[in-house]
């Protein structure tokens, strides 16, 4: 009887304990909804702390070291210029008794000339071969007489422009020698938000500089770039980037190339915050082209888009549905997207198996690939998704090769040109020059040139004849000033050009 009542009460005792923590328990959870269970994560956090996790604290040493032999200092001179209003000046009927000392030249009106005087600026560049190729920003280098590159060493060289591209804002330039550091491509679409990265370039004309930061998004359009068919799809990070910087590296912690560092946004003009730079796979198909073939090979798939941002207002006004994807608001009658089927209304939801939501990530996907070559785009019409190959055009509408040939060039301006001879040039005291006789369309029809205009110079450079022109059109590209005389006329005038723009509106993408 006795061992009875021991066990009965040992087993109450414990029944009570038992109830008395899960009821406690249970109270605990009521207080404190919402805690976090030790060694359990929740689902978004899967796959982060295995074997991908990093091992430590992330030493940027290494990177930062391979990194800034190959990143070089761009020093660029634009030499003293003189400009007008363009208006022609009528000569004085009282020249011929007073002659250059007419004092009553000035009542019959003329041009407004201004000297813009010489201008020297800086900016950054990356070896990306052993044999001197250099990428940089377009806007380091447009325009440029002069352009000297100095390395991380020390040494200096003459740099010759390769080619450019407005619509990217990049631009390759080369110096001579061999065996020259570089650094070697990354891939752009393997940078994750939050990543740590390094911006490395000459920063204020400081000596070479690194920053750290983290991809903070991608695929950024900040509408900055120009030319006829911009893209943008920056990645955007908050490395600390200044004037000077552009052009220069932005790197992973691995040392590899995964970025030019192109702009940055700010009130004051200097770093506040965010930086931007053109991703890897984009830049090394543009560079690629313009070494091989003097001019971007561009592939359009042929639709046109609204820009981002657009309030729902402003949608509804544009006739835009709702649906996830890029919708469509145009098709160029002989762009790919309609040889394709593809039709105005429908959204555009992959590229190659990849996700595109925006514009910009649509154009970072196309703008990967030339005239000819065959994407594989999917498209939702009507709530059903399909699938089509289509085959890029340029943005003429058909799969040539795009060349940036002098002739060619020429042929652009739409123009009668033809070297002046030595008389002509002797009665206008010109050492030579071409002579604009007729102007029957293309670029110059945009302009207030009239025939007549002897063209003398180019970005400052002299011409003396249509070889001249054509080479030094061949070396700019993209924006160009045109300066002169018109015979009987004093004075000199000028006139901006853009050689990228072509004669009507083409496909967006």
């Amino acid at each position: 009887m006795k061992l009875k009542s021991i066990i009965l009460i040992v087993t109450i005792s414990a029944l009570t304990s038992v109830l008395s923590v899960w009821g406690y328990s249970k109270w605990m959870q009521k207080q404190y909804a919402g805690t976090q269970e030790s060694g359990k994560l929740p689902v978004n956090y899967a796959g982060f702390f295995d074997k991908n996790a990093p091992a430590g604290p992330v030493d940027f040493t290494a990177a930062s070291t391979s990194a800034t032999p190959a990143v070089v200092h761009i020093k660029t001179r634009t030499k003293a210029k003189q400009v007008t209003n363009n208006i022609p000046k009528r000569r004085s009927p009282l020249s011929d008794f007073f002659g250059d000392d007419d004092p009553f030249s000035d009542f019959f009106g003329g041009p407004r000339v201004q000297m813009i005087p010489e201008q020297r600026a800086s900016g950054s560049g990356v070896l990306i071969s052993d044999d001197g190729y250099i990428v940089t920003n377009n806007h380091v280098v447009e325009g440029a007489d002069e352009i000297n590159v100095t390395l991380a060493n020390k040494k200096s060289y003459k740099a010759t422009v390769v080619g450019r591209d407005n619509n990217s804002d990049l631009a390759v330039i080369k110096i001579e020698g061999s065996r020259f550091p570089y650094l070697v491509y990354g891939n752009s679409d393997e940078t994750r938000l939050g990543q740590w990265v390094l911006a490395v370039g000459y920063p204020l004309n400081l000596d070479v500089t690194v920053t750290a930061g983290i991809v903070s998004a991608k695929a950024r359009s900040i509408n900055i770039n120009k030319g006829d068919s911009p893209v943008e799809s920056f990645i955007q990070t908050d490395a600390a980037v200044n004037p000077g910087n552009s052009g220069g590296a932005l790197i992973n912690t691995n040392g590899e190339l995964i970025g030019i560092n192109s702009a940055i946004a700010s009130p004051t003009g200097s770093y506040a915050g965010y930086s931007y730079a053109i991703p890897v796979n984009i830049a090394k198909k543009i560079v690629n082209d313009i070494i091989k073939f003097g001019a971007v090979q561009r592939g359009y798939i042929g639709i046109s888009f609204l820009p981002e941002g657009l309030s729902d207002e402003q949608k509804k006004q544009q006739g835009v549905k709702e649906g996830d994807g890029i919708f469509v608001s145009g098709v160029a009658p002989e762009g790919a997207a309609k040889a394709a089927g593809i039709q105005k209304g429908d959204f555009i939801t992959k590229v190659n198996g990849v996700a595109v939501q925006t514009g910009p990530q649509l154009q970072e996907q196309v703008a990967r690939f030339k005239p000819g070559d065959k994407v594989s785009v999917t498209y939702v019409r009507n709530g059903k998704e399909i699938t089509t190959n289509v085959t890029l055009k340029n943005q003429k509408g058909n799969y040539d090769v795009v060349k940036n040939e002098p002739a060619n060039i020429v042929n652009k301006l739409g123009a009668e040109l033809v070297t002046i001879d030595k008389a002509t040039a002797q009665k206008n005291d010109i050492a030579g020059g071409v002579q604009v006789k007729k102007i029957n369309g293309g670029l110059l029809k945009n302009t207030r040139m009239e025939a007549g205009f002897i063209i003398t110079r180019v970005n400052g450079q002299e011409v003396k004849s249509l070889e001249d022109l054509t080479n030094l059109l061949k070396a700019a590209g993209g924006q160009v000033q045109l300066e002169g005389i018109y015979p009987g006329y004093e004075g000199t005038y000028g006139y901006p050009l853009n050689l990228s723009a072509e004669e009507g509106e083409g496909p967006e993408q």
